[in-house]
């Protein structure tokens, strides 16, 4: 992690924007709109964001035709310096396993609409390379409380604001 005061500079801009947003849960409009402020930012500044070298996350759908909750973590996540590599909307467990195998990402970012997907998931979490962590959100998760452990999803996010903390504190392990 670098810590420069620049990077500092950074942090306090994301803590600020964190700290508007947690009496209620933006709009998609707001969280791209936020994404591109600190994107804009970091490029003005060349700065690479929380890392110093950037991590890798796939995202990716099994079961969401539309994808809105997955391009607002797209944008989150490359705004705080992730490299992000989408493999695309109903994607196949077998195509997301291979991409994760073969490009070795720190995370797979993934949102889960149906409550039938349980199966999919699980295929997917059992096939990722140990290093590799699910962070996923959706309505699955949502509304049925024991979606993840009976997949055996790692991390799950209740909004984009959830996701940027878990990104600040997953940065300061």
């Amino acid at each position: 992690m670098p810590e420069t005061s620049v990077f500092n500079e950074f942090r306090q801009k994301l803590e600020i924007f964190l700290q508007d947003r947690e009496n209620g849960p933006p709009t998609r409009e707001v969280y791209l709109n936020a994404a591109r402020e600190l994107r804009l930012w970091r490029k003005e500044r060349n700065h690479t964001g929380l890392w110093t070298v950037p991590p890798l996350m796939v995202t990716a759908t099994v079961d969401d035709g539309w994808g809105h909750g997955l391009e607002v973590i797209e944008k989150l996540a490359d705004a705080v310096g992730i490299r992000v590599n989408p493999l695309g909307l109903l994607q196949a467990p077998a195509a997301i396993i291979e991409a994760c195998r073969r490009m070795k990402p720190h995370f797979l970012g993934m949102t889960v609409l149906q409550f039938d997907s349980d199966d999919m998931v699980a295929e997917i979490i059992h096939g990722l390379p140990p290093f590799t962590r699910l962070v996923a959100g959706g309505a699955a998760f949502h509304y049925d409380p024991d979606f993840a452990a009976r997949t055996g999803t790692h991390v799950v996010m209740k909004n984009g604001t959830a996701f940027l903390r878990f990104l600040i504190e997953d940065n300061l392990k």
